[in-house]
Parts: C-alpha cells; structure tokens; sequence
C-alpha cells in the first residue's frame, strides 16, 4: 500500500510531492480532512502539517462534509468535485469521504509550522553542471 502526498507551502508558494509507503502510511490512516499530522511522523522534523484534502483510488475528491471513508453520491451546489457551476444549478456526484484509509491514493497537506531543515532542495548546483554540459557539446 503507498500513498502519494503532496505537501504545499503556503510562504514558498511551492509544492514537495513524495510517495509513503507501508509503514510510513500508518500516521496518516483514519485521520480526517483538517486534522493535524506532525512532520516527524513521515519524515519532516519540527514541521506540522494540515491535511486539505485527497483522492481515492479511482480519482474521486476527497470531501471535508462527508463522513467516513466510502464514496457517496450527494446533491452538491458548490465547492469540492463540481466545476463551473452556475447560480442556482444543483448536480448529484460521486465523492469519497472525508477519512484516509487504505484505498486512498493521494493526500493533500498543507504546512502550518516550519522546521529547521529546508522542504525544497535548491536545485542550483545541478542546474550549474547541466549548463557545463551543453557547453561541452557545443564545442
């Protein structure tokens, strides 16, 4: 089982995307969409995260209203799982819950308190040795 988590920074306006796998899921299960997750917990010290959101395996969001972990058809209005809704237009559509359990394929965070280490590697020295490179060929 593995879970693919993107972490969002709100100050960076950046994401991290990383994969848990088995035992690093088991923080994560049967929390609710808007429930706190410490970062030590998968890897991040001295960060707390925010959980916003997710999908479940077979792409359905994940809605904050809708209690447990199976998938729901509700009448929405607006909000999560329905686009370009116009005034007054109400449409039925699947939605999982709002619990992470074990089919749930992708989570949402959100960084609330920062830690000492970086989230983002700087990718300069990389970028650095890609353009030596190119110049190399060049010649």
């Amino acid at each position: 089982m593995e879970i693919k988590v993107n972490i969002g920074d709100p100050k960076a306006k950046k994401t991290a995307k990383l994969v848990l796998a088995n035992e690093q899921v088991k923080p994560l299960l049967h929390k609710k969409v808007g429930d706190f997750i410490k970062g030590d917990e998968i890897g991040y010290d001295g960060y707390e995260f925010e959980i916003t959101g997710g999908s479940d395996y077979c792409g359905f969001p994940m809605r904050k209203d809708v209690d447990g972990t199976m998938r729901k058809k509700i009448l929405i209005v607006s909000g999560t799982g329905l686009r370009k809704n116009r005034p007054g237009r109400k449409v039925r559509k699947n939605v999982a819950g709002n619990t992470v359990y074990e089919n749930t394929a992708q989570v949402n965070l959100k960084v609330i308190k920062h830690g000492k280490k970086p989230l983002f590697e700087e990718p300069k020295a990389e970028a650095a040795e890609g353009e030596a490179k190119a110049e190399e060929k060049k010649e």
